[in-house]
């Protein structure tokens, strides 16, 4: 199904025409700011190339730009900067060695942005520029735009970091021999960068064929190598024996028992008793131990998770279809990777770490305008520590953002199954190992959903009553991590709220049991299965910008607590209790946890903007169910990850603070590296371009239920706007349609709500 998509006849970003009509600039009426661009001519910074003036002074754009500078690389642009940097390379050998761990895009700087958003892409929104002497400065074009390539050397063992500019890159891709320019590179010591899916199954080939390794499945009676399945594990760093200067892999073992069933739930039969320790550079067992000899456990008639008959069982008959609908089309508007609904605007991106980018998000507001309220939203690390101090359950210790990447092994999402409704979908292009462009088609998903009632009321005296249906726009993707799925969720509500969402499914990591044996760390789930007790944690990060304009750093955060007012004059009834504020005002001061007894959460603010009651407007954090690390204070993997020791962190923004446990946290033998070295500037917050870190997880005890399939945890956490508007902006949503159609029996029905109908 189509999107609804609106072309924007902006000559500037079209290849149709150059020249800039002094009309373009007043296609947004609802937005004061066009209304407020200045007639006289503009001021063009030296080194632009040369403008012709339109009609009142408006420059005309010589170049049109296809791509904004936040859209994310095309295939093309990757295709383009692994060339470059392969044709770079000093000699053949370099250059055969060079494995291609991550192509991305360089952002820009802000006010690149918003010069692009002002006059060459959608919002158009002048009023966005800083002004010098009362008029924007504005570029006659872009710059061009930059790829950022890690590139790991198989044969040197080498990590290097390039910065390739893409400015002829159309013309290369018509046949010309240009293949971008080299910025910079450098060779980065003492790490190991993310592991590929080719690695993966490289290494699984690898142990296969290892002969101590088969003669060790034999003697747990498995002979069928097809029926095996290895998992490599990033090693970790426990000792010296971890670090960097070698590319290891620890292998979990698991064990089908029908080779004609591909979608058997393999998990169910871990192999427990063996140590592997695999070299992913040479791809050569490096160690081989088989220390303890536990029986598989029995094949479980309830392992299976596909459709009845695969499992042995029956499927429910008694589920109705349930159909969502849209006759006239969505609400929301996409214009390339620019997105407006219901007042809401941003922009879709994503990268092979993270995922899902959010970017330039703001609120059309009335006769205030365009209001910005974030410049980058996305999830950043997870952490996955496992309870059980056993082998090998105490190494089960995943960064899965920064040693494997949540981007590149996202779904391709199915319509009526991932996602219903009138669906927008966004492909994302990455890079393989070998350099080549991957495609994962339907990688995002935009839709729609009716979530219940926003608000409601009834006169008791009158018996008159008002109610509205919520809408949201959800915008999502969809992981696999080994055995786990995550789906990560960006809400948008009319009521100017922002919601953070991530559902936990998939099948659990399980060991096996010696008969009559019991574990104090896990459950047992089946007949010689457990499931060991674990944490799952999520990294947020949010560079708010709280109606502050690009270069402008004028937020603030603050925390509140609610206290309870103690006996005496003041609360003579002993009901007396009162939020406090307290300004955060370094880096130091914002290590905070969440407090549910005081019900904490944390505003951000804008120092210079204040709403119809004079306070300064902001945009609350309100947390969801949480928790904290459960291992000890000396727990490894608290070492390369010590920003989960608090739920939130605040930092002063700065371009290269990006992953909080540092960027290449796989083998890192070095301690509280990211977040917990970066604070210890303690840069001042009190008016800044601040950074929210928001840490949130949950403590999985699992149940029987949780088997063989978990059914979806969700946590996450509010954006909540504080002040920002001046009254609720979810009084002007519509009133429900009537019910088009019911029957008698009441137990069929077509109703529509806001435009969207459910069919029941």
């Amino acid at each position: 199904m189509a999107s609804s998509v609106t072309e924007k006849a902006v000559p500037c970003c079209s290849s149709e025409s150059p020249e800039l009509a002094v009309s373009d600039w007043t296609q947004h009426p609802e937005d004061p700011a066009h209304n407020a661009l200045p007639l006289h001519p503009v001021k063009v910074l030296p080194g632009s190339p040369p403008t012709t003036p339109a009609p009142k002074g408006i420059p005309i754009m010589v170049k049109p730009h296809t791509s904004h500078p936040l859209d994310p690389l095309s295939a093309a642009e990757i295709s383009v900067a692994v060339a470059t940097v392969r044709a770079a390379g000093a000699t053949p050998e370099v250059r055969d060695g060079m494995r291609f761990i991550e192509v991305v895009l360089v952002e820009p700087d802000k006010h690149i942005v918003a010069l692009a958003d002002a006059y060459f892409f959608p919002p158009f929104q002048p009023s966005l520029l800083q002004r010098t002497k009362g008029r924007p400065i504005i570029l006659g074009k872009l710059p061009p735009r930059q790829a950022r390539l890690i590139v790991y050397n198989r044969k040197s063992n080498e990590t290097s970091v390039w910065i390739v500019e893409l400015s002829e890159v159309h013309a290369s891709t018509r046949g010309g021999h240009h293949r971008g320019k080299v910025i910079s590179s450098k060779v980065v010591p003492d790490v190991q960068p993310p592991m590929d899916a080719v690695e993966y199954a490289e290494c699984e080939a690898t142990v296969k064929n290892f002969p101590p390794f088969r003669e060790a499945m034999k003697r747990r009676g498995i002979e069928d190598m097809d029926l095996v399945m290895v998992d490599p594990w990033n090693a970790g760093y426990y000792s010296e024996a971890d670090a960097p200067s070698r590319r290891l892999s620890k292998p979990l073992v698991f064990c089908r028992s029908e080779s004609d069933c591909p979608m058997e739930n393999g998990y169910a039969r871990p192999v427990e008793g063996l140590h592997i320790l695999v070299d992913m550079q040479n791809m050569v067992v490096l160690e081989f131990e088989d220390r303890k000899l536990v029986p598989l456990p029995p094949v479980d008639p309830l392992r299976n998770y596909t459709r009845g008959v695969t499992r042995g069982g029956v499927d429910r008959s008694d589920v109705k279809p349930l159909l969502i609908i849209q006759p006239e089309g969505p609400s929301f508007r996409v214009d390339g990777h620019f997105v407006e609904w219901q007042k809401w605007s941003f922009r879709v991106g994503f990268t092979p770490r993270e995922g899902l980018v959010i970017y330039s998000v703001s609120y059309l507001d009335g006769s205030r305008g365009r209001r910005p309220v974030a410049h980058r939203l996305s999830f950043v690390e997870m952490v996955v520590p496992y309870g059980d101090p056993s082998e090998p359950h105490y190494r089960k210790n995943a960064f899965d953002a920064g040693e494997d990447g949540l981007g590149k092994n996202a779904h391709s999402l199915k319509r009526g199954c991932d996602c219903l409704g009138y669906i927008k979908y966004f492909d994302a292009h990455y890079n393989n190992f070998t350099g080549g462009v991957e495609t994962i088609e339907n990688a995002v998903c935009l839709h729609e959903e009716d979530h219940g009632i926003l608000w409601k009321h009834q006169d008791w005296r009158t018996g008159l009553a008002e109610v509205r249906r919520s809408r949201r726009l959800t915008v999502s993707f969809i992981c696999t991590i080994a055995n786990y799925e995550y789906g990560f969720f960006w809400h948008f509500y009319q009521d100017g709220k922002i919601e953070a969402e991530v559902k936990l499914t998939g099948i659990l990591s399980l060991g096996a049991l010696q008969p009559g044996e019991t574990r104090k760390y896990g459950i047992m789930i089946a007949p010689g299965l457990y499931a060991p007790v674990h944490q799952h944690f999520f990294v947020a990060r949010m560079n708010m910008a709280v109606d502050c304009k690009p270069g402008e750093a004028h937020n603030q955060v603050v925390e509140v607590n609610v206290k309870v007012e103690g006996p005496g004059k003041e609360n003579i009834h002993n009901n007396a209790f009162y939020a406090e504020e307290e300004l955060i005002r370094s880096e130091m001061e914002a290590m905070r946890d969440c407090n549910p007894h005081a019900a904490r959460h944390w505003i951000v603010r804008n120092t210079r903007t204040v709403n119809r009651t004079g306070q300064l407007t902001g945009y609350k954090l309100v947390p969801g169910s949480n928790c904290l690390p459960l291992a000890g204070d000396e727990a490894f993997f608290l070492r390369r990850g010590a920003f989960v020791k608090h739920n939130l962190w605040v930092t002063r923004y700065a371009p290269d603070e990006m992953y909080p446990g540092g960027e290449f946290p796989n083998q890192n033998p070095r301690v509280r590296e990211g977040l917990a070295t970066w604070v210890q500037q303690n840069r001042s917050l009190e008016e800044a371009d601040v950074v929210l870190w928001y840490v949130f997880g949950v403590t999985h005890i699992p149940r029987l239920e949780d088997y063989p399939v978990m059914p979806v945890e969700h946590i996450g956490f509010m954006l909540m706007p504080y002040g920002f508007f001046n009254c609720s902006p979810a009084v002007d949503v519509p009133p429900n349609a009537s019910v088009l159609d019911h029957k008698e029996d009441g137990m069929s029905t077509k109703a529509i709500s806001n435009g969207l109908i459910a069919k029941l």
